[in-house]
C-alpha cells in the first residue's frame, strides 16, 4: 500500500498501459484520477476500479489544451486538498516514413506526444514545487532506438526523455522536492500497437511476427508489465532517481 492517501492524475487511462496503472495505484490505496480523450470509457474505467470498493475519478481530457491543464489541477487540487503524482501517459502513433507524412499528422502527433508532456509538467510543478510531488513521464524505447516507419514517433518520444531530463536537473538544482523520470516501454499487447500495426495492411502480419522475433522474451509484454515499474518510479522506492529513463522491453533495446 504504497500509495495510501495519495491523489494520482494518469492522461491517456481510459485503456492500455495507463488503464493498468490506475488499477495498480488505485489498488495500492490511491485516489486515481483517470482522464482521456473519450469520456465514455474513461467513465467506464473508473467505474470498474470503484467497483472494487476503490477511488476512482474519471474526467475527458484534451492533453493538447493548456486551459484545460490548469483547470483539471485546480479542481483535483481543490477536491483532495492536495496534489502528489502525475503520469503523462497519453499518447498516439502512426506509421509512416517521413516522406509519407504530412505536416499535419506531425503537428498534431507532436502536440498530443511531446507539447502535453510539457504543458502537464509546467502545470503540475507549479503545484508541487512548494510541498513536493512526482511525474512520470511514459516514452517509449522508440526515444532509445529508431524505427523507419515512425520517424514522428521517435522523435516525439526522444523529445520527452530529454524534457524530462532537463526539468527534473531544473528541480533539483533550485531544491524543489518534485522528482520527475521517465519510463520507456517496449512493444505492448495495447490499442495503440494494434491500430498502428493495423494500418499497414498486407504487411501488417510480417511486421508483428518481426517485431516479436526481435524480442528475447517472445512476446510482447502485458498492459501490467509496464504498470508495475511505472509504480515503481512514482514509489519513494525511487527517491534518488533524477532524470532516468527506466527501459521496459524484454530485452529488445539489449540484443
Amino acid at each position: 500500500m504504497r500509495f495510501t492517501g495519495k491523489t494520482v492524475l494518469i492522461t491517456g487511462a481510459a485503456r492500455g498501459i495507463g488503464l493498468a496503472a490506475a488499477q495498480e495505484f488505485a489498488r495500492e490505496g490511491a485516489s486515481v484520477t483517470i482522464t482521456d480523450i473519450d469520456a465514455d470509457e474513461a467513465e467506464a474505467a473508473a467505474a470498474a476500479i470503484r467497483a472494487e470498493g476503490l477511488k476512482a475519478e474519471a474526467r475527458r481530457q484534451d492533453v493538447a489544451d493548456e486551459a484545460g491543464w490548469t483547470a483539471l489541477i485546480a479542481e483535483i487540487t481543490g477536491r483532495e486538498g492536495k496534489f502528489d503524482i502525475l503520469v503523462n501517459n497519453a499518447g498516439m502513433g502512426f506509421l509512416k516514413s517521413v516522406v509519407d507524412t504530412d505536416i499535419a499528422e506531425w503537428q498534431r502527433l507532436m502536440a498530443v506526444n511531446l507539447e502535453s508532456v510539457f504543458l502537464g509538467v509546467r502545470a503540475a510543478i507549479a503545484v508541487m514545487k512548494e510541498r513536493g510531488g512526482v511525474i512520470v513521464n511514459v516514452a517509449s524505447i522508440a526515444a532509445n532506438v529508431a524505427e523507419p516507419l515512425f520517424p514522428a514517433y521517435n522523435a516525439s518520444k526522444a523529445g520527452v526523455a530529454m524534457l524530462t531530463k532537463a526539468v527534473a536537473v531544473d528541480c533539483a538544482r533550485k531544491g524543489w522536492p518534485v522528482r520527475i523520470n521517465s519510463l520507456h516501454p517496449g512493444y505492448c499487447e495495447t490499442k495503440l500497437v494494434a491500430d498502428a500495426v493495423g494500418t499497414l495492411g498486407e504487411d501488417a502480419a510480417g511486421f508483428a511476427a518481426a517485431t516479436v522475433a526481435a524480442i528475447p522474451y517472445g512476446r510482447m509484454a502485458t498492459p501490467r508489465e509496464i504498470a508495475r515499474p511505472l509504480l515503481f518510479l512514482a514509489s519513494d522506492d525511487a527517491a534518488y532517481m533524477c532524470g532516468s529513463e527506466l527501459i521496459v522491453d524484454g530485452g529488445y533495446t539489449a540484443v
